[in-house]
Protein backbone atom coordinates (compact mmCIF):
# COMPACT_ATOMS: atom_id res chain seq x y z
CA UNK A 1 0.00 0.00 0.00
CA UNK A 2 1.38 3.55 -0.80
CA UNK A 3 2.28 5.56 2.79
CA UNK A 4 -0.98 7.80 2.58
CA UNK A 5 -2.76 5.16 2.46
CA UNK A 6 -1.51 2.94 5.27
CA UNK A 7 -1.91 6.27 7.71
CA UNK A 8 -4.89 6.77 6.77
CA UNK A 9 -7.63 6.10 9.16
CA UNK A 10 -11.32 4.27 8.84
CA UNK A 11 -11.65 1.34 6.69
CA UNK A 12 -9.00 0.76 4.77
CA UNK A 13 -6.48 -2.14 5.39
CA UNK A 14 -3.23 -1.19 7.33
CA UNK A 15 0.28 -2.98 6.55
CA UNK A 16 0.06 -4.62 10.35
CA UNK A 17 -3.73 -5.94 9.46
CA UNK A 18 -3.68 -9.87 9.15
CA UNK A 19 -3.31 -11.13 5.60
CA UNK A 20 -5.54 -14.07 7.00
CA UNK A 21 -8.99 -14.45 6.06
CA UNK A 22 -11.51 -14.05 9.07
CA UNK A 23 -13.98 -16.13 10.43
CA UNK A 24 -16.68 -13.87 8.95
CA UNK A 25 -15.40 -14.55 5.01
CA UNK A 26 -15.18 -18.38 6.14
CA UNK A 27 -18.71 -18.30 7.07
CA UNK A 28 -19.60 -16.16 4.34
CA UNK A 29 -18.28 -18.58 2.14
CA UNK A 30 -20.94 -21.37 3.39
CA UNK A 31 -23.69 -19.51 1.59
CA UNK A 32 -21.63 -20.03 -1.88
CA UNK A 33 -21.05 -24.38 -0.64
CA UNK A 34 -24.62 -24.10 -0.95
CA UNK A 35 -25.29 -22.30 -4.02
CA UNK A 36 -22.87 -24.65 -5.92
CA UNK A 37 -24.95 -27.27 -5.27
CA UNK A 38 -27.59 -25.55 -6.34
CA UNK A 39 -25.55 -24.87 -9.76
CA UNK A 40 -24.72 -28.77 -9.57
CA UNK A 41 -28.63 -29.65 -9.24
CA UNK A 42 -29.65 -27.34 -12.10
CA UNK A 43 -26.90 -28.72 -14.32
CA UNK A 44 -27.72 -32.19 -13.84
CA UNK A 45 -31.28 -31.63 -14.76
CA UNK A 46 -30.00 -29.91 -17.97
CA UNK A 47 -28.14 -33.15 -18.50
CA UNK A 48 -30.51 -35.60 -18.00
CA UNK A 49 -34.13 -34.41 -18.23
CA UNK A 50 -33.90 -31.92 -21.14
CA UNK A 51 -31.46 -33.16 -23.66
CA UNK A 52 -33.79 -31.56 -26.58
CA UNK A 53 -32.95 -27.66 -24.85
CA UNK A 54 -29.68 -28.83 -23.49
CA UNK A 55 -27.82 -25.41 -24.87
CA UNK A 56 -30.62 -23.24 -24.02
CA UNK A 57 -30.88 -24.47 -20.43
CA UNK A 58 -27.03 -25.02 -19.85
CA UNK A 59 -26.65 -21.44 -21.05
CA UNK A 60 -29.24 -19.88 -18.32
CA UNK A 61 -27.31 -21.64 -15.82
CA UNK A 62 -24.18 -20.51 -17.08
CA UNK A 63 -25.74 -17.16 -16.48
CA UNK A 64 -26.97 -17.82 -12.87
CA UNK A 65 -23.52 -18.84 -12.37
CA UNK A 66 -21.72 -16.49 -13.21
CA UNK A 67 -23.60 -13.62 -11.68
CA UNK A 68 -22.94 -16.18 -8.63
CA UNK A 69 -19.26 -15.54 -9.21
CA UNK A 70 -19.09 -12.20 -10.11
CA UNK A 71 -20.67 -11.62 -6.02
CA UNK A 72 -17.90 -13.61 -4.64
CA UNK A 73 -14.80 -11.93 -6.30
CA UNK A 74 -16.33 -8.71 -6.00
CA UNK A 75 -16.63 -9.51 -1.91
CA UNK A 76 -13.11 -10.80 -2.01
CA UNK A 77 -11.49 -7.39 -3.51
CA UNK A 78 -13.48 -5.35 -1.22
CA UNK A 79 -12.08 -7.48 2.08
CA UNK A 80 -8.85 -7.26 0.21
CA UNK A 81 -8.17 -3.02 -0.20
CA UNK A 82 -10.55 -2.94 3.26
CA UNK A 83 -10.28 -3.88 6.65
CA UNK A 84 -13.01 -7.00 7.18
CA UNK A 85 -12.68 -6.61 11.07
CA UNK A 86 -14.20 -3.10 11.22
CA UNK A 87 -17.50 -2.94 11.62
CA UNK A 88 -18.64 -1.50 8.51
CA UNK A 89 -17.30 -3.39 6.44
CA UNK A 90 -18.62 -6.41 8.56
CA UNK A 91 -22.01 -4.97 7.29
CA UNK A 92 -21.09 -5.27 4.36
CA UNK A 93 -20.02 -8.70 4.06
CA UNK A 94 -23.44 -9.76 5.90
CA UNK A 95 -25.56 -8.41 3.80
CA UNK A 96 -23.71 -9.29 0.82
CA UNK A 97 -23.77 -12.78 2.43
CA UNK A 98 -27.82 -12.37 2.56
CA UNK A 99 -28.76 -11.35 -0.73
CA UNK A 100 -26.06 -14.31 -2.15
CA UNK A 101 -28.39 -16.71 -0.12
CA UNK A 102 -31.67 -15.27 -1.67
CA UNK A 103 -29.77 -15.57 -5.18
CA UNK A 104 -29.01 -19.13 -4.13
CA UNK A 105 -32.03 -20.26 -2.98
CA UNK A 106 -33.67 -18.61 -6.07
CA UNK A 107 -31.36 -20.77 -8.89
CA UNK A 108 -33.24 -23.68 -9.72
CA UNK A 109 -35.97 -21.32 -10.76
CA UNK A 110 -33.93 -18.47 -11.78
CA UNK A 111 -34.90 -18.13 -15.13
CA UNK A 112 -38.65 -18.48 -14.49
CA UNK A 113 -41.00 -17.85 -11.85
CA UNK A 114 -38.26 -16.24 -9.85
CA UNK A 115 -36.39 -14.55 -12.30
CA UNK A 116 -36.95 -11.41 -10.58
CA UNK A 117 -36.01 -12.85 -7.23
CA UNK A 118 -32.88 -13.77 -8.60
CA UNK A 119 -32.27 -9.81 -10.26
CA UNK A 120 -33.50 -8.05 -7.52
CA UNK A 121 -31.29 -9.49 -4.95
CA UNK A 122 -28.68 -9.80 -7.18
CA UNK A 123 -28.79 -5.50 -8.42
CA UNK A 124 -29.73 -4.57 -4.43
CA UNK A 125 -26.21 -6.32 -3.05
CA UNK A 126 -24.29 -4.94 -5.67
CA UNK A 127 -26.08 -1.55 -5.91
CA UNK A 128 -26.26 -1.18 -1.92
CA UNK A 129 -22.74 -2.52 -1.50
CA UNK A 130 -20.92 -0.08 -3.27
CA UNK A 131 -23.66 3.01 -2.35
CA UNK A 132 -22.06 1.97 1.33
CA UNK A 133 -18.92 1.72 0.36
CA UNK A 134 -19.01 4.97 -1.29
CA UNK A 135 -20.22 6.67 1.71
CA UNK A 136 -17.67 5.16 4.36
CA UNK A 137 -14.95 5.46 2.27
CA UNK A 138 -14.30 9.33 2.79
CA UNK A 139 -10.82 9.50 0.83
CA UNK A 140 -11.21 7.63 -2.22
CA UNK A 141 -14.17 7.69 -4.17
CA UNK A 142 -13.40 7.12 -7.27
CA UNK A 143 -13.66 3.27 -7.78
CA UNK A 144 -17.35 3.28 -5.95
CA UNK A 145 -18.49 5.66 -8.06
CA UNK A 146 -17.50 4.31 -11.58
CA UNK A 147 -18.53 0.86 -10.34
CA UNK A 148 -22.05 2.37 -9.18
CA UNK A 149 -22.51 3.97 -12.81
CA UNK A 150 -21.86 0.42 -14.18
CA UNK A 151 -24.08 -1.17 -12.18
CA UNK A 152 -26.73 1.38 -13.32
CA UNK A 153 -25.71 0.42 -16.89
CA UNK A 154 -26.29 -2.99 -16.50
CA UNK A 155 -29.46 -2.64 -13.80
CA UNK A 156 -31.64 -2.01 -17.44
CA UNK A 157 -31.50 -5.35 -18.76
CA UNK A 158 -31.14 -7.21 -15.82
CA UNK A 159 -34.08 -5.59 -14.67
CA UNK A 160 -36.15 -5.53 -18.21
CA UNK A 161 -35.21 -9.19 -18.96
CA UNK A 162 -36.51 -10.01 -15.12
CA UNK A 163 -40.23 -9.01 -15.96
CA UNK A 164 -40.14 -10.14 -19.28
CA UNK A 165 -41.97 -13.32 -19.76
CA UNK A 166 -39.97 -14.78 -22.74
CA UNK A 167 -37.69 -16.79 -21.83
CA UNK A 168 -35.15 -16.29 -25.13
CA UNK A 169 -35.61 -12.49 -24.72
CA UNK A 170 -34.91 -12.91 -20.97
CA UNK A 171 -31.39 -14.51 -22.15
CA UNK A 172 -30.70 -11.81 -24.60
CA UNK A 173 -31.01 -9.70 -22.42
CA UNK A 174 -29.56 -10.93 -19.24
CA UNK A 175 -26.14 -12.01 -21.60
CA UNK A 176 -25.82 -8.33 -22.07
CA UNK A 177 -26.32 -7.09 -18.25
CA UNK A 178 -23.69 -10.01 -17.35
CA UNK A 179 -21.47 -8.76 -20.14
CA UNK A 180 -21.77 -4.85 -18.98
CA UNK A 181 -20.67 -6.03 -15.29
CA UNK A 182 -17.37 -8.72 -16.35
CA UNK A 183 -17.09 -5.83 -18.87
CA UNK A 184 -16.73 -3.46 -16.71
CA UNK A 185 -14.19 -4.68 -14.53
CA UNK A 186 -12.34 -5.98 -17.07
CA UNK A 187 -11.69 -2.50 -18.28
CA UNK A 188 -11.38 -0.89 -14.86
CA UNK A 189 -15.27 0.72 -15.00
CA UNK A 190 -13.91 3.81 -17.41
CA UNK A 191 -16.01 7.19 -17.40
CA UNK A 192 -15.73 9.68 -20.10
CA UNK A 193 -13.09 12.25 -20.01
CA UNK A 194 -11.45 10.21 -17.13
CA UNK A 195 -10.69 6.98 -18.55
CA UNK A 196 -10.25 3.50 -16.73
CA UNK A 197 -9.34 3.42 -13.02
CA UNK A 198 -5.84 3.97 -11.96
CA UNK A 199 -5.14 0.16 -11.50
CA UNK A 200 -1.54 1.00 -10.41
CA UNK A 201 -2.73 3.32 -7.38
CA UNK A 202 -5.55 0.69 -5.88
CA UNK A 203 -3.69 -1.00 -3.26
CA UNK A 204 -4.87 -4.56 -1.91
CA UNK A 205 -3.90 -7.30 0.45
CA UNK A 206 -2.00 -9.66 -1.85
CA UNK A 207 -1.91 -12.54 0.63
CA UNK A 208 -5.41 -12.28 1.82
CA UNK A 209 -6.69 -12.14 -1.73
CA UNK A 210 -4.51 -15.66 -2.87
CA UNK A 211 -5.93 -17.38 0.19
CA UNK A 212 -9.37 -16.34 -0.68
CA UNK A 213 -9.30 -17.62 -4.28
CA UNK A 214 -7.45 -20.94 -2.38
CA UNK A 215 -10.11 -20.86 -0.59
CA UNK A 216 -13.13 -20.56 -2.67
CA UNK A 217 -11.54 -23.36 -5.21
CA UNK A 218 -11.17 -25.67 -2.01
CA UNK A 219 -14.82 -24.86 -1.35
CA UNK A 220 -15.26 -26.39 -4.98
CA UNK A 221 -13.53 -29.04 -4.92
CA UNK A 222 -15.36 -29.95 -1.29
CA UNK A 223 -18.98 -29.63 -3.26
CA UNK A 224 -17.62 -32.21 -5.49
CA UNK A 225 -17.31 -34.68 -2.52
CA UNK A 226 -20.55 -33.52 -1.46
CA UNK A 227 -21.70 -35.09 -5.14
CA UNK A 228 -19.79 -38.07 -5.14
CA UNK A 229 -20.98 -38.96 -1.39
CA UNK A 230 -24.62 -38.25 -1.95
CA UNK A 231 -24.97 -39.78 -5.08
CA UNK A 232 -23.12 -42.98 -3.46
CA UNK A 233 -24.63 -43.37 -0.88
CA UNK A 234 -28.13 -43.29 -2.80
CA UNK A 235 -26.98 -46.33 -4.96
CA UNK A 236 -25.99 -50.09 -4.10
CA UNK A 237 -22.29 -51.44 -3.33
CA UNK A 238 -22.31 -53.15 -6.68
CA UNK A 239 -18.67 -53.41 -8.26
CA UNK A 240 -19.36 -50.71 -10.85
CA UNK A 241 -20.65 -48.15 -9.01
CA UNK A 242 -18.06 -48.74 -6.13
CA UNK A 243 -15.63 -48.86 -9.04
CA UNK A 244 -17.12 -45.47 -10.65
CA UNK A 245 -17.22 -43.75 -6.81
CA UNK A 246 -13.45 -44.78 -6.18
CA UNK A 247 -12.56 -42.70 -9.50
CA UNK A 248 -14.74 -39.92 -8.49
CA UNK A 249 -12.91 -39.72 -5.42
CA UNK A 250 -9.35 -40.04 -7.53
CA UNK A 251 -10.08 -37.16 -10.02
CA UNK A 252 -10.91 -35.01 -7.49
CA UNK A 253 -7.87 -35.43 -5.56
CA UNK A 254 -6.06 -35.29 -9.15
CA UNK A 255 -7.76 -31.80 -9.56
CA UNK A 256 -6.88 -30.49 -6.03
CA UNK A 257 -3.04 -31.99 -6.87
CA UNK A 258 -2.75 -30.30 -10.33
CA UNK A 259 -3.90 -26.90 -9.31
CA UNK A 260 -1.56 -26.45 -5.62
CA UNK A 261 1.45 -27.62 -7.84
CA UNK A 262 3.93 -24.77 -7.41
CA UNK A 263 1.60 -21.96 -9.51
CA UNK A 264 -1.10 -22.85 -6.66
CA UNK A 265 0.75 -22.68 -3.52
CA UNK A 266 3.13 -19.55 -4.62
CA UNK A 267 -0.06 -17.53 -5.76
CA UNK A 268 0.33 -15.14 -2.78
CA UNK A 269 3.99 -14.06 -3.38
CA UNK A 270 3.09 -13.74 -7.50
CA UNK A 271 0.33 -11.57 -6.31
CA UNK A 272 2.35 -9.31 -3.86
CA UNK A 273 5.59 -9.37 -6.39
CA UNK A 274 2.99 -8.30 -9.48
CA UNK A 275 4.38 -4.45 -11.07
CA UNK A 276 0.02 -3.86 -10.53
CA UNK A 277 -1.27 -5.85 -7.89
CA UNK A 278 -5.14 -4.88 -8.73
CA UNK A 279 -4.44 -5.80 -11.61
CA UNK A 280 -3.03 -9.35 -11.20
CA UNK A 281 -6.07 -9.86 -9.02
CA UNK A 282 -8.87 -9.47 -10.85
CA UNK A 283 -7.25 -11.26 -13.84
CA UNK A 284 -6.70 -14.02 -11.29
CA UNK A 285 -10.87 -13.55 -10.90
CA UNK A 286 -11.14 -15.52 -14.42
CA UNK A 287 -8.66 -18.19 -14.79
CA UNK A 288 -9.84 -19.54 -11.28
CA UNK A 289 -13.64 -19.06 -12.97
CA UNK A 290 -12.62 -21.43 -15.70
CA UNK A 291 -11.17 -24.05 -13.44
CA UNK A 292 -13.73 -23.75 -10.36
CA UNK A 293 -16.35 -24.22 -13.51
CA UNK A 294 -14.63 -27.23 -14.67
CA UNK A 295 -14.66 -28.81 -11.49
CA UNK A 296 -18.68 -28.08 -10.91
CA UNK A 297 -19.01 -29.45 -14.86
CA UNK A 298 -16.82 -32.55 -13.61
CA UNK A 299 -19.07 -33.12 -10.17
CA UNK A 300 -22.20 -33.37 -12.73
CA UNK A 301 -20.18 -35.92 -14.75
CA UNK A 302 -19.64 -37.83 -11.36
CA UNK A 303 -23.59 -38.03 -10.74
CA UNK A 304 -24.29 -39.30 -14.07
CA UNK A 305 -21.41 -42.28 -14.41
CA UNK A 306 -22.21 -43.27 -10.93
CA UNK A 307 -25.96 -43.00 -11.15
CA UNK A 308 -25.27 -44.97 -14.51
CA UNK A 309 -22.00 -46.81 -14.84
CA UNK A 310 -22.20 -49.53 -17.59
CA UNK A 311 -25.40 -48.05 -19.42
CA UNK A 312 -25.12 -46.17 -22.89
CA UNK A 313 -22.92 -42.81 -22.87
CA UNK A 314 -25.38 -39.91 -24.21
CA UNK A 315 -22.95 -37.68 -26.00
CA UNK A 316 -24.10 -34.47 -23.90
CA UNK A 317 -22.70 -36.39 -21.00
CA UNK A 318 -19.22 -36.15 -22.72
CA UNK A 319 -19.43 -32.66 -22.05
CA UNK A 320 -19.41 -33.06 -17.76
CA UNK A 321 -17.48 -35.88 -18.14
CA UNK A 322 -14.33 -35.05 -20.41
CA UNK A 323 -15.01 -31.06 -20.61
CA UNK A 324 -15.13 -30.27 -17.26
CA UNK A 325 -11.73 -31.60 -16.58
CA UNK A 326 -10.89 -29.92 -20.13
CA UNK A 327 -12.33 -26.59 -19.04
CA UNK A 328 -10.09 -26.75 -15.52
CA UNK A 329 -7.18 -27.56 -17.56
CA UNK A 330 -7.52 -24.62 -19.63
CA UNK A 331 -7.87 -22.92 -16.62
CA UNK A 332 -5.14 -23.93 -14.68
CA UNK A 333 -3.16 -23.19 -17.51
CA UNK A 334 -4.05 -19.64 -17.81
CA UNK A 335 -3.19 -19.57 -14.11
CA UNK A 336 0.14 -20.60 -15.01
CA UNK A 337 0.85 -18.20 -17.80
CA UNK A 338 0.05 -15.76 -14.80
CA UNK A 339 2.16 -16.45 -12.40
CA UNK A 340 5.02 -17.78 -14.60
CA UNK A 341 4.42 -16.14 -17.73
CA UNK A 342 4.86 -19.64 -19.36
CA UNK A 343 2.85 -22.65 -19.87
CA UNK A 344 3.68 -26.30 -19.00
CA UNK A 345 3.75 -28.76 -21.78
CA UNK A 346 1.66 -30.86 -19.78
CA UNK A 347 -1.49 -28.80 -19.29
CA UNK A 348 -1.62 -28.90 -23.32
CA UNK A 349 -1.10 -32.17 -24.01
CA UNK A 350 -3.90 -33.33 -20.94
CA UNK A 351 -6.14 -30.59 -23.24
CA UNK A 352 -5.25 -32.71 -26.03
CA UNK A 353 -5.60 -36.10 -24.76
CA UNK A 354 -8.84 -34.90 -24.15
CA UNK A 355 -9.83 -33.68 -27.03
CA UNK A 356 -8.77 -36.89 -28.88
CA UNK A 357 -10.40 -39.42 -26.63
CA UNK A 358 -13.55 -37.98 -27.17
CA UNK A 359 -14.73 -40.04 -30.32
CA UNK A 360 -13.75 -42.93 -28.72
CA UNK A 361 -15.15 -42.63 -25.69
CA UNK A 362 -18.98 -42.39 -27.63
CA UNK A 363 -18.62 -46.14 -27.96
CA UNK A 364 -17.48 -47.07 -24.15
CA UNK A 365 -19.78 -46.60 -20.92
CA UNK A 366 -19.45 -43.96 -18.22
CA UNK A 367 -17.36 -45.96 -16.02
CA UNK A 368 -14.58 -46.21 -18.94
CA UNK A 369 -15.31 -42.42 -19.49
CA UNK A 370 -14.57 -41.60 -16.20
CA UNK A 371 -11.53 -43.95 -16.08
CA UNK A 372 -10.05 -42.38 -19.25
CA UNK A 373 -10.51 -38.72 -17.51
CA UNK A 374 -8.77 -39.95 -14.46
CA UNK A 375 -5.88 -41.10 -16.43
CA UNK A 376 -5.14 -37.95 -18.26
CA UNK A 377 -4.97 -36.27 -15.40
CA UNK A 378 -2.99 -38.50 -13.60
CA UNK A 379 -0.69 -37.98 -16.51
CA UNK A 380 -0.41 -34.23 -16.21
CA UNK A 381 -0.05 -34.47 -11.95
CA UNK A 382 2.86 -37.19 -12.90
CA UNK A 383 4.56 -34.77 -15.86
CA UNK A 384 4.19 -31.99 -12.82
CA UNK A 385 6.04 -34.52 -10.19
CA UNK A 386 9.02 -35.40 -12.64
CA UNK A 387 9.52 -31.94 -13.49
CA UNK A 388 9.96 -30.86 -9.91
CA UNK A 389 12.37 -33.81 -9.38
CA UNK A 390 14.44 -32.20 -12.27
CA UNK A 391 14.23 -29.09 -11.14
CA UNK A 392 17.52 -27.94 -9.04
CA UNK A 393 16.44 -24.46 -7.75
CA UNK A 394 12.59 -23.50 -6.55
CA UNK A 395 10.77 -21.79 -9.19
CA UNK A 396 10.05 -17.86 -8.43
CA UNK A 397 6.77 -16.02 -9.71
CA UNK A 398 7.41 -14.15 -12.35
CA UNK A 399 3.87 -12.61 -13.06
CA UNK A 400 3.75 -10.63 -16.52
CA UNK A 401 1.53 -8.23 -15.38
Amino acid sequence: MTNGEESEPGVLRSAENSQRATFLELFFDLVFVFALTRISQRLITDFTDRRSTLLSEAGQTLLLFLALWLVWTFTALVTSRLDPDQPAIQLVVVGTMFGAMVMAVAVPKGFGEHAVIFAVAYLALHLGRTLFLFLVHRRDRDVPLRLFIWLGLSAVPWLFGAINDDAGLRAVLWTIAILLDYGGAVAGWPIPKLGPAPTTEIPIAGEHLAERYQQFLLITLGESILVIGLTFSGASFAVDRTTTFLISFLTTVLLWRVYFHQAGHLLPVAITTARQPARFGRSMSFSHLFMIAGIVLTAVGYELSITHPLEHTSPVWLYTMLGGPALFLAGRAQFEYQVFARVSRSRIGGLIALVLLTPAMLLVPPLAVSSAAAAVLAAVALADALRSRRRTMPEAPTPPT
